[in-house]
């Protein structure tokens, strides 16, 4: 494999220059800008100091992905972004399901098996094949959702999330379809959206585990 072959997927990229995509690499300081600040608000409570330090890590990856264009900087980029999925998971089962610790490693590795059945099916809708991974992430947030009803908090939360993450994956989805007629591509709004509902799942988290705590005590 050549790690410095180049990629062109996105309606904003006419070349191979660094700064082909401005919009699509330049919103990834959004990631930044939100994990830098749930990171200092989440002290005390370290799993969403770690789930900070991932976004940051997605937004520094993008943007890589975003100027370089290469097979490497794809990886910098996808890489983050499925850890911060299991890691996630990992503390919903653990923390908010909850269950042991033991238990729940074994639930989130399932996610694995889970999307490999899931993404082949999706594979076969239009337009959904698009971004047939990413779509296993809302569904999941919606079954979690329906595990969790009687905590309407959580259960409220989590579909705001999978709300949220629909909406960005459909705009993701329409960046080359809508190419000719907005030439900029829509890629760079999948990064605000994503913005916000990456900040969204981390503070559903923060304040479970705040709620939590004193009883815990």
């Amino acid at each position: 494999m050549d790690w410095f072959e180049q990629i062109d997927i996105y309606c904003e990229r006419t070349d191979f220059t660094y700064w082909s995509e401005p919009l699509n690499a330049l919103t990834n300081l959004a990631y930044m800008a939100v994990a830098l600040y749930f990171f200092r608000r989440s002290a005390g409570v370290p799993m969403a100091q770690v789930l900070s330090a991932i976004l940051f890590a997605i937004g520094l990856g993008s943007y890589l992905f975003h100027t370089h264009a290469t097979i490497w900087a794809s990886v910098a980029d996808v890489v983050p972004i499925g850890i911060f999925i299991l890691v996630y998971l990992f503390v919903v089962n653990r923390d908010i399901v909850p269950m042991g610790r033991w238990w729940a490693v074994f639930a989130t590795a399932f996610f694995i098996p889970y999307a490999a059945i899931l993404v082949p099916i999706l594979d076969q809708i239009p337009f959904i094949k698009i971004s047939n991974f990413y779509w296993t992430v809302p569904i999941l947030l919606g079954v979690y959702a329906v595990l969790l009803r009687r905590r309407p908090g959580i259960a409220q939360g989590f579909l705001i999330g999978a709300g949220l993450l629909c909406l960005s994956i459909t705009v993701r989805s329409l960046d080359e379809i809508l190419c000719d007629a907005f030439p900029i591509g829509t890629h760079f709004i999948w990064h605000l959206i994503n913005s916000v509902m990456f900040s969204w799942m981390i503070h559903v988290y923060i304040r479970h585990m705040l709620a939590t705590a004193p009883a815990e005590r």
